[in-house]
């Protein structure tokens, strides 16, 4: 599209601004962001690595205001890290191969189907919300609980775009409440995103000008989400996301 670039900066600012804040309360701003890019004229595979650089400034500021507030569990971060980065590499190297279009219509469903189970899923107690789950120490729950950060890490690898809410809804089959699923999310985000970012600049899919500006709208939005994640509470965060969940889906599915 052939706008002036103060322009093209002011619609990057802006939608970095909203789609930090969504990716910290739950997750979508890569589908706000990525169609941005093209529609301003970057080809898809270059939004996807440009997109990238601004999920990595969004999640070290993320995870430093978790830290800061406390929310953060350093058994699960330990537990999920290694398999998700491990995830990431192959999710990034399939993406520099393959097209992400029928992947796109997977991710919808998926979504639609942590929408359904935020709904039906029941709040924890508020004398509960301090009590973090352990991590399983051995048998099938804990090498299922490997596997199944490997494949978020092999998604967000590959296109990120929804990755939050894949994230959330296993973190609630292990009962962690959503303020410290969050910050587990962008905890693990953070861990394989400089790997993906690397690969995509590597092989000449990063457009750094855009990206740049498009980071300092994340991050300022991830401050923003931060402290609504934090004195909303639970049980707003679920409404917030929930809605998100369906109006993105849906978006997905018409987004070709």
């Amino acid at each position: 599209m052939d706008l002036p670039l103060p322009a093209i900066y002011a619609i990057l600012l802006l939608a970095g601004l909203v789609a930090g804040t969504l990716n910290v309360l739950g997750g979508g701003g890569s589908l706000l962001t990525l169609p941005v890019m093209i529609f301003l004229g970057l080809p898809p595979t270059v939004a996807n690595g440009t997109n990238r650089v601004a999920i990595l400034l969004q999640n070290v500021s993320a995870v430093n205001g978790f830290r800061k507030h406390k929310k953060h569990s350093g058994q699960w971060i330990r537990f999920s890290l290694p398999p998700a980065i491990i995830g990431g590499l192959v999710g990034t190297l399939l993406a520099l191969r393959i097209g992400d279009v029928a992947f796109q219509r997977i991710l919808a469903v998926m979504m639609v189907t942590a929408a359904l189970w935020m709904i039906w899923r029941p709040l924890k107690p508020a004398s509960e919300l301090d009590k973090v789950p352990d991590v399983p120490t051995s048998g099938a729950a804990r090498w299922g609980l490997v596997v199944a950060f490997f494949l978020i890490g092999v998604y967000g690898g590959f296109i990120q775009a929804g990755l939050g809410f894949v994230i959330l809804a296993l973190c609630a089959t292990v009962g962690l409440d959503l303020v410290r699923a969050n910050a587990l999310k962008v905890t693990i985000a953070l861990g394989f995103t400089p790997i993906a970012l690397g690969l995509f600049a590597w092989s000449g899919m990063v457009d750094w000008g855009y990206g740049l500006v498009l980071a300092v709208g994340n991050v300022l939005g991830a401050m923003i989400g931060v402290r609504l994640a934090v004195f909303k509470g639970q049980e707003w965060i679920r409404k917030v996301v929930t809605v998100m969940v369906i109006a993105f889906a849906i978006r997905l599915i018409f987004w070709a």
